[in-house]
């Protein structure tokens, strides 16, 4: 194995460069050098310890070039603690508005409950109880979607010679469906919530932003002031066709509630959030106590929003794709699955809907 020399301007160093040949990229840094004329101890200590160095990647650099298409992976290849790969794993492959890798790797880690976790110690018993874990702690859909993204870096790591087989191959993603139905606000409900003093101003304009737009809460606490356009906001939302955020058109409530903003904030920069908002668990006591100021018996946050978006557009018969767009879905299945009523909201004008006669019939008589 060659390396190519290079003087640096000074005249001082001399860095190493690999030489895999003459094309673009084919020549990259080793990150070693020496020094031309080393003066102190330390420099030629620091020289000897480099070329000692140099050696080993020169070894390393054949050994890579050899295995070629063979199935055999060199061990200086391999990390040994495999957060190492699954963080370089995340870096490479996330995607905004896609937050279910980069939660793969945190609740593994949570789960592990180590700092360093070698390739070996993944196996597939390890895989059923961290799939066991995810569904003891998330309801829905998102078990299934962070196992997934666990399995697809395993697999990605199986193709790397890490594993034989995958450890998941026979491990699949399962949902969780919730034992609770997550409370809405019916219209009625909806304008009496509007219309009640909050504890919190910020919180309460977050909130009907959110019934107004269908927007998660997490992208209602990270909108910018450069997000908004006119009447239109564009959000973290990213389209899967198009590869373009989704820009929402705003109604005149919501646009009443960034002009509110815009007077509060005394026109902020533009690279400053909109809204002020306290911590989760302190947003969640403000609701609490801004709903027991109302006559409304439920259990609401601020995730209800969202769905009270959905339910409202479609009791108004708007249709399911409509409703999805508009929520940053590519399909309807999250609407059909989750962001629907599942009990009606008044089930005796419902079942009246049904053919009655004038008269009983005769048997039914007593």
């Amino acid at each position: 194995m060659n390396f190519l020399k290079r003087l640096s301007k000074n005249g001082e160093k001399i860095t190493f460069y690999y030489d895999f040949g003459r094309g673009r990229g084919q020549r990259p840094s080793t990150g070693i050098f020496v020094y031309v004329k080393p003066q102190s101890p330390e420099e030629k200590r620091h020289n000897k310890e480099a070329l000692a160095l140099l050696k080993v990647k020169a070894s390393e650099a054949i050994i890579e070039k050899q295995a070629i298409g063979t199935p055999f992976m060199p061990t200086h290849k391999f990390k040994e603690n495999f957060y190492e790969y699954f963080t370089d794993y995340v870096k490479k492959h996330k995607r905004p508005g896609n937050r279910h890798l980069q939660g793969a790797l945190k609740h593994f880690k949570d789960f592990v409950g180590k700092d360093i976790v070698h390739p070996s110690a993944i196996t597939e018993n390890l895989c059923i109880s961290f799939r066991r874990y995810l569904l003891d702690h998330f309801n829905g859909e998102t078990p299934a979607d962070y196992f997934s993204e666990f399995r697809r870096v395993l697999q990605a790591a199986t193709s790397d010679r890490y594993f034989r087989v995958s450890p998941a191959e026979k491990v699949f993603s399962k949902r969780n469906p919730s034992t609770q139905l997550k409370d809405f606000l019916e219209a009625e409900e909806y304008l009496e919530l509007m219309d009640t003093p909050c504890p919190n101003e910020q919180v309460q304009l977050a909130f009907m932003f959110a019934c107004y737009t269908g927007l998660r809460w997490v992208d209602i606490e990270m909108i910018k002031w450069s997000d908004i356009q006119d009447n239109k906001v564009t959000t973290r939302i990213i389209q899967q066709k198009t590869g373009r955020p989704v820009v929402l058109t705003l109604h005149p409530v919501a646009l009443a509630i960034v002009k509110k903003m815009h007077f509060l904030t005394y026109f902020e920069a533009c690279d400053k959030f909109m809204f002020r908002l306290p911590s989760r668990r302190t947003v969640g006591v403000v609701m609490d106590k801004w709903v027991a100021r109302t006559s409304i018996k439920k259990h609401i946050r601020p995730s209800s929003a969202r769905l009270t978006f959905s339910i409202l557009l479609q009791d108004k018969l708007v249709d399911d794709a409509t409703v999805a767009s508009l929520l940053g879905h590519t399909t309807t299945e999250q609407v059909r699955k989750i962001y629907k009523r599942h009990r009606p909201k008044n089930a005796e004008a419902t079942i009246s809907q049904l053919p009655t006669p004038k008269n009983l019939p005769y048997y039914l008589e007593v």
